[in-house]
């Protein structure tokens, strides 16, 4: 059940990326993180409020969750930054290299896993077709996908040690507060911040329904390994690939959806299988 449910919230994941891309279109992309952390912020707290839920803050699970925030703010900003310097495509790719990350930093290395996750870099490389050349936004996009793996591993460790609604939140708080002078340094305009459809949906699908998914992630890294965690992640530029070409017509020819299956193939074997 944990795994079949991460298996469904990476469909969210992968629902942020075309809904990301249009509201990108009308705001810069760390004031767009601004609006979407603060509201998911506020969702969780009114969940507290209104389930009169006991919000935890005891030194240990503040210092894990600022831990935790420290990979979580660094995968989102490298990546968002170095998209400006890569192409989407590479980006898209190098992102989910946390699926090699994982089971590397953990040193849990073993035939099924090593298997799954060669299909999947296969089946990655075939569906985004990334160039070759490396460029700054390269090295900061790999830096991003070990930040994630990171984070991956903390949630691992710590939804078992500490109260995992209360961990969500400081990261939650935490990463709204490092976002705030966003606007100031991209310098966005009143404009950017009008509630038009397009941001509206971007926010709901970012702010509400990735919140979550996060909600869920939190749950299920208390029983799932972090190494078939990232496996289950790596099918989230599949869904991307797949929303993107039914709502916003972008192109998928054979060698994409021959690549997603795959992406799909290694999530069985790695996370399901054995």
């Amino acid at each position: 059940m944990p795994r079949l449910a991460l298996l469904l919230t990476t469909v969210i994941w992968g629902a942020t990326f075309p809904a990301t891309k249009a509201a990108l279109e009308q705001i810069p992309p760390l004031s767009f993180l601004l609006l979407r952390f603060f509201l998911g912020t506020l969702l969780i707290l009114l969940w507290f409020a209104m389930s009169r839920r006991q919000l935890h803050h005891d030194r240990g699970l503040l210092m894990a969750s600022a831990l935790t925030t420290v990979f979580l703010f660094f995968g989102y900003l490298l990546q968002t930054v170095g998209l400006q310097h890569t192409s989407a495509s590479n980006s898209a790719f190098l992102t989910a290299l946390y699926v090699v990350f994982v089971p590397m930093i953990l040193m849990r290395i073993d035939r099924r896993v090593v298997f799954a996750t060669t299909i999947a870099v296969v089946g990655l490389w075939l569906l985004v077709k990334p160039d070759t050349s490396m460029n700054p936004g390269d090295l900061m996009t790999l830096g991003c996908a070990a930040a994630f793996a990171g984070h991956i591993i903390c949630l691992e460790r710590f939804t078992r040690q500490f109260e995992a609604p209360s961990l969500m939140v400081w990261q939650m708080v935490a990463m709204t507060v490092l976002f705030l002078p966003a606007p100031w340094l991209e310098e966005t305009t009143v404009s950017a911040f009008s509630p038009t459809a397009v941001l509206l949906i971007g926010l709901g699908v970012t702010g509400v329904l990735a919140t979550l998914a996060f909600a869920v992630q939190m749950w299920a890294q208390k029983q799932v390994p972090a190494q078939q965690v990232a496996l289950l992640f790596a099918s989230e530029p599949a869904y991307a690939a797949w929303l993107s070409w039914y709502f916003l017509g972008e192109t998928l020819d054979v060698q994409g959806w021959i690549g997603s299956a795959l992406i799909l193939l290694a999530v069985m074997i790695g996370a399901f299988g054995g």
